[in-house]
């Protein structure tokens, strides 16, 4: 299995050996600042299975500027960058200016589209600007683009019924599944610092929701990562 997003700390190293142990071979450890791009390299240089997202969060574009983001262009180059992001609007907290959000994410779109990789986009109350998977009405829209739809934790919720059923109508080819750990554990490891190793109840959830058996829809995930990710 791969967790396709998730934010590590200083226990990095001793929470991968957890999700090895539990089937979690491959991790993509997401950035959201350009120091924080730095040590996503550093740990996916030191550890086997670890890719990194490179990109700056909307949260820093009060203090973000070009010269930042020419600092990720150099580093999207190392051979385990996999991906711009995260990068997007985020209106609920709106801890930077929203015209300021809106230049940052443009740039790295268009640093993505430089450099060929994909983009990890990060959107909360912004739904009327980016139409990027995080409720059932934009699924549509998503699938009809051929974007990826990754689902996390909170699709194993137990009031989660919509989200299932989102999972049920996206195209096979089109999912993934993450943790964006410490955030959203699942229901049964909920309260819970969350972390690679528990995306197994994601995959369970996923499975249950689709009818499938979990192994071939862990199959289905790698081969989707795989390709967007260039792994």
């Amino acid at each position: 299995m791969i967790d396709t997003h998730a934010h590590l700390g200083e226990d990095a190293s001793e929470v991968l050996a957890r999700a090895r142990s539990v089937g979690v071979a491959r991790v993509v450890v997401v950035a959201t600042t350009v120091a924080g791009a730095k040590a996503a390299l550093a740990l996916a240089d030191a550890e086997e299975g670890v890719y990194a997202a490179l990109g700056i969060h909307p949260h820093e574009a009060g203090s973000a500027g070009p010269e930042d983001v020419e600092r990720l262009r150099v580093l999207l180059a190392h051979p385990k960058a996999v991906a711009v992001g995260e990068t997007g609007l985020d209106h609920f907290r709106d801890y930077a200016p929203r015209e300021a959000q809106r230049r940052l994410f443009e740039a790295q779109l268009a640093l993505a589209a430089d450099t060929g990789k994909p983009v990890v986009i990060h959107t909360r109350d912004a739904d009327d600007v980016l139409h990027c998977f995080s409720s059932p009405p934009l699924l549509a829209e998503a699938t009809s683009r051929g974007w990826y739809v990754s689902f996390a934790g909170n699709v194993t919720f137990k009031n989660a019924y919509e989200l299932r059923a989102a999972a049920r109508a996206v195209r096979a080819d089109r999912l993934l599944a993450e943790t964006d750990s410490p955030y959203l554990a699942p229901q049964a490891v909920r309260g819970r610092r969350n972390e690679p190793a528990f995306v197994v109840h994601t995959y369970e959830a996923l499975a249950a929701a689709r009818g499938t058996q979990l192994s071939a829809l862990a199959a289905q995930i790698d081969a989707n990562a795989d390709s967007v990710f260039g792994l």
